[in-house]
C-alpha cells in the first residue's frame, strides 16, 4: 500500500495540472447533472417490519386515491377568554370568521376543515375547541401564500379577543442550520494559519475539502430523483464530509513539510507524505466508511440513504487527499511554509526557525509525563470518562413532538392548549386500524366488530376516550378508531397502553375475526425506539467487528485495536451522558439555548455510534502509526510513544479542533435535534481525542511495553501486510537505484 501510494503521490506530483484539471471537470459534469436534474422527493420515514408501518400500507392500500391522506394536517386550537364559554355567541361567530377564512373556496391547497361545533370538539369546561384542516399537499410543499392565509385567518381570531394557535405542520418551516458551516469552516482556517503559519498552507486543506464536498453533495443532488435521496440525505454528507476532508489534508500536508525540512527535493517529499500519512488516511477513511454504511443494519431507509451518501462523500474526500492534495502541493510549492521558513530554505536540511529551539514541545513533554505516571493518568481518564457518562442510565428515548418546541412557537402553545383542555393524551391520539377481509369473508358486519373492539379498548387503563370507528372505503373492509390515552404521548403509561392493546390483538381477532394493528405518530415512535434498540448489538458488532480486523492489519497487534475500540465505548458513553445531562436534565440549557428539554431523539446513540467511531478511528490510526513507524525501525516502546507525540501531537490536536470546530458550529442551530446532534458530536470528538487518544493511550501503551505490539506468528501470517509505517517503502527505496532514491537529486522547479 505505501509503496503504491508513493508512486501515485509522485505521479500527481508531476502532473499536477493535469490532476487539477480533472477534478475541475469531475465537479463541472457534476453540476451541471445537478442542475438538470429533477427535484428530490420528500424525506419518507418508514420503518419495515413494524406494526405502525403495517397499518399504515394498510390504510394506503385499502383507501388508494385520497388527496389529503399524504397531505399536511393543520390543527387550529381556539380558547375564549377567561370566564367566558367558547360556545357564547359572540365566541363562536368569532371562531366560524376564521374558519370561513381557512374554508376551500376562499383559501388555496386546503381539502376540508372541520367545524368543531359540528364535530364536537369542545372540551369538558367548555373553553376550548379543536378545528382540524387537511391540505392537499405536504407541509414542506405548501406555499409562503398559503401559510400567510393561515396566520391571517388566526389574526381574525385574536382580534375578536380568542387565543388561536395553529398546530401541525401547515407552517412548516426548514430547520434552522444556523451558520455551523461557516462558524466550522472560519475557525478550521485560523487552526490551520497557527498549524503551519502560513495563509497558502492554510488554504490549500481548506479548499481541496470543499472540492471534495461539493463534488459529493452536488452528487447527491444529482442522483437525488434517480435514487431517492433527500435533500436531508446530503446533511451528514456535508458534516462528515466537510470535516475528514480537512483532516486528510492536513495530515498528508504536515507530513509533506516534515519531509522537506530534512531535506527531501519536493517530489520525494510527496511521494514519501502520500505513501506513509497517505496510507493513513486510506485505512482512516475506511473506518469511517465501514460505520457509516454500517448504518444499513438498522433497517431504516433514510438512515441507511444517509449512511451510503455520507461513506460516498468519505470515498471522494480520501480520493482527493491521495491525488489532489499533492497536486496541490506542487503548485504551492515553497509558499507551504511562512515567510521566514521559507528564507531559511528548509528544503536544504536548514531546520524551521520554530524547530530551531530545544526546547521540547507540549507534546513531547505530554508523553513524558505520561510515561511516569501511567497508572495515575489511566484512572483519572478513565474515572473522569465513568462519571460524564452516569446520566445515560437515566436516558429517555423520543421521536420529537411539538411539546418538545420552543415556547415561542404557536405549535407548541397549540400543544399546551389541547393539554389543558382536553388532557394531555388527546395530543397523541393512537390509531387503531382494523382489517375486516376475514369478517366480511364470514358474513359478519365490520361495524358491529368495530364496536366490539371500541367498547373492550375503552373499558382498558389509561384509556381517556374512544371515538366511533370509521370505515375507510366503500367496500367496508378496513376501519379506523382514534383512542385517546390519559397520559402525554412521551410517557411510559401510553407505551404501556400500546403495548396491551397490541397483545390483546389476538383475542380480538379470536372474538370477531378482525386482524388489529395500532398506529399513529405515537406508536410509530414507539416502534422506532424498539427498532433503534434491537439494531444497537448488531449495529456495533459488525461495525466494532470490521473496524478490528482492520486496524488488526494496520497495527500488526491485537492490544493495540482492542484498547481502541474499548476507548471508543467509553468516550460516546461519556458524550452521550452529556447529551442526557443539557437535554434531558437541562444542566447548561440556558447557555447553549437550550429552550425545551425532553427525551433523547431515539436514533441519537447508533448515530453517534456510527459518525464517532469512524472519527475516532482516525485519531487512533493517525497518532499510533507514527508511534508504531518509530517502534518499527528500532525504536524502545516508550520512547516510540514520545515520537510518536512528537511528530503527530500537533496536527492530530489540529484536526481535533477543526473537527469540534464544525460540530460545534450547529449547536447555534434553532432546531433543537440539529442543536442536540451538533453539541453531541462535538463532546464527543473532545472526549475522544483529548482523553482517549492523547492520555489514555500513552498510557495503556507505557503500561504494555512490547507487549504492545504483540501478534501470534499465526496471525502475522494470515493478516495482508498493508505497512502503513512505510517498512516495505523504504526497502524499495534502498533496493531501488536512480533519482527515487537520490537525496541529492536536483530540486523540482516551481
Amino acid at each position: 500500500m505505501a509503496t503504491f501510494l508513493y508512486k501515485l503521490g509522485r505521479l500527481a506530483f508531476r502532473r499536477r495540472r493535469i490532476v487539477a484539471l480533472l477534478w475541475a471537470a469531475v465537479l463541472v459534469v457534476v453540476i451541471g447533472a445537478a442542475s438538470t436534474a429533477g427535484d428530490p422527493p420528500d424525506d419518507e420515514f418508514a420503518l419495515p417490519g413494524t406494526e405502525s408501518q403495517q397499518a399504515f400500507d394498510l390504510m394506503e392500500d385499502r383507501s388508494p386515491g385520497d388527496a389529503a391522506a399524504d397531505g399536511a394536517q393543520g390543527r387550529f386550537v381556539f380558547k375564549a377568554p377567561d370566564g367566558e364559554a367558547i360556545t357564547e355567541p359572540d365566541n363562536q361567530a368569532a371562531v366560524e370568521k376564521v374558519l370561513g377564512a381557512l374554508s376551500p373556496e376562499k383559501h388555496q391547497q386546503i381539502v376540508s376543515i372541520e367545524n368543531p361545533f359540528e364535530t364536537e370538539t369542545i372540551s369538558q369546561d367548555g373553553t376550548t375547541a379543536i378545528a382540524n384542516g387537511s391540505y392537499e399537499v405536504p407541509g414542506p410543499e405548501l406555499e409562503d401564500q398559503t401559510r400567510e392565509e393561515i396566520e391571517e385567518a388566526a389574526d381574525l381570531g385574536r382580534e375578536a379577543g380568542l387565543t388561536v394557535e395553529v398546530g401541525g405542520d401547515v407552517l412548516f418551516a426548514e430547520p434552522d442550520m444556523g451558520h455551523g458551516e461557516i462558524i466550522g469552516i472560519g475557525v478550521a482556517a485560523l487552526v490551520l494559519i497557527l498549524t503551519f503559519g502560513s495563509l497558502v498552507a492554510a488554504g490549500l486543506p481548506l479548499i481541496t475539502a470543499l472540492i471534495g464536498v461539493m463534488i459529493g453533495v452536488t452528487g447527491i443532488a444529482a442522483l437525488g430523483a434517480t435514487l431517492g435521496l433527500s435533500a436531508t440525505t446530503g446533511t451528514l454528507a456535508m458534516m462528515i464530509g466537510l470535516a475528514v476532508g480537512i483532516d486528510y489534508a492536513l495530515f498528508i500536508a504536515s507530513r509533506y513539510r516534515a519531509e522537506l525540512v530534512e531535506g527531501r527535493d519536493r517530489e520525494e517529499a510527496v511521494g514519501r507524505a502520500v505513501g506513509t500519512a497517505g496510507s493513513a488516511v486510506v485505512f482512516a477513511g475506511l473506518t469511517v466508511i465501514i460505520a457509516l454504511a454500517g448504518l444499513a443494519v438498522v433497517n431504516v431507509p433514510i438512515l441507511t440513504k444517509m449512511g451510503f451518501a455520507a461513506a460516498a462523500t468519505v470515498v471522494i474526500a480520501v480520493l482527493v487527499a491521495i491525488t489532489l492534495v499533492p497536486a496541490a502541493l506542487g503548485m504551492v510549492g515553497k509558499r507551504i511554509f511562512g515567510r521566514k521558513v521559507r528564507n531559511a530554505n528548509p528544503e536544504r536540511g536548514v531546520p524551521a526557525p520554530e524547530s530551531a529551539d530545544s526546547k521540547p514541545g507540549l507534546g513531547t513533554r505530554w508523553a513524558r509525563f505520561t510515561l511516569r505516571k501511567p497508572l495515575v493518568v489511566l484512572l483519572v481518564s478513565v474515572i473522569g470518562l465513568g462519571v460524564a457518562a452516569l446520566p445515560v442510565g437515566s436516558m429517555t428515548l423520543g421521536l420529537p413532538d411539538e411539546g418538545n418546541q420552543p415556547t415561542s412557537t404557536t405549535q407548541r402553545r397549540a400543544y399546551d392548549l389541547v393539554a389543558e383542555g382536553f388532557g394531555p393524551g388527546f395530543n397523541g391520539p393512537l390509531l387503531v386500524v382494523m382489517d375486516f377481509d376475514e369478517v366480511i369473508a364470514d358474513g359478519g358486519d365490520p361495524q358491529a366488530a368495530a364496536e366490539k373492539i371500541g367498547n373492550s379498548v375503552r373499558e382498558l387503563d389509561g384509556v381517556a376516550n374512544v371515538a366511533p370507528a370509521q370505515l375507510i372505503n366503500e367496500k367496508g373492509d378496513a376501519g379506523v378508531m382514534a383512542v385517546v390515552p390519559e397520559s402525554r404521548p412521551s410517557s411510559t403509561e401510553t407505551e404501556d397502553l400500546v403495548r396491551e392493546i397490541r397483545d390483546r390483538a389476538g383475542s380480538y381477532e379470536e372474538q370477531t375475526g378482525a386482524l388489529v394493528l395500532v398506529s399513529g405518530f405515537t406508536a410509530s415512535g414507539i416502534d422506532f425506539s424498539q427498532v433503534m434498540d434491537d439494531a444497537l448489538v448488531p449495529y456495533l458488532t459488525l461495525v466494532v467487528g470490521l473496524a478490528f480486523v482492520l486496524l488488526l492489519m494496520v497495527f500488526r497487534s491485537v492490544l493495540v485495536p482492542l484498547k481502541a475500540a474499548l476507548g471508543f465505548l467509553l468516550s460516546v458513553l461519556a458524550a452521550l451522558g452529556a447529551v442526557v445531562a443539557v437535554f434531558q436534565w437541562g444542566w447548561l440549557s440556558g447557555a447553549l439555548g437550550v429552550e425545551q428539554t425532553g427525551p433523547i431523539m431515539s436514533m441519537m446513540p447508533i448515530f453517534m455510534i456510527g459518525v464517532i467511531f469512524g472519527l475516532a478511528m482516525d485519531y487512533e490510526v493517525f497518532l499510533v502509526t507514527r508511534m508504531r513507524e518509530a517502534y518499527v525501525h528500532g525504536e524502545r516502546p516508550g520512547q516510540a510513544v514520545v515520537t510518536g507525540f512528537k511528530l503527530g501531537a500537533r496536527v492530530v490536536t489540529a484536526a481535533a479542533v477543526i473537527m469540534i470546530s464544525v460540530f460545534a458550529g450547529f449547536i447555534g442551530a434553532g432546531d433543537s435535534m440539529v442543536k442536540m446532534m451538533g453539541f453531541g458530536l462535538a463532546v464527543a470528538i473532545l472526549f475522544d481525542a483529548f482523553v482517549v487518544r492523547m492520555a489514555i493511550v500513552p498510557a495503556v501503551l507505557a503500561l504494555l511495553g512490547d507487549k504492545a505490539w504483540w501478534l501470534p506468528k499465526w496471525l502475522d501470517r494470515a493478516l495482508p501486510n498493508v505497512d502503513v509505517e512505510g517498512e516495505r517503502l523504504q526497502q524499495h527505496l534502498a533496493r531501488t537505484s536512480g533519482p527515487a532514491a537520490d537525496p541529492e537529486r536536483e530540486r523540482v522547479s516551481v
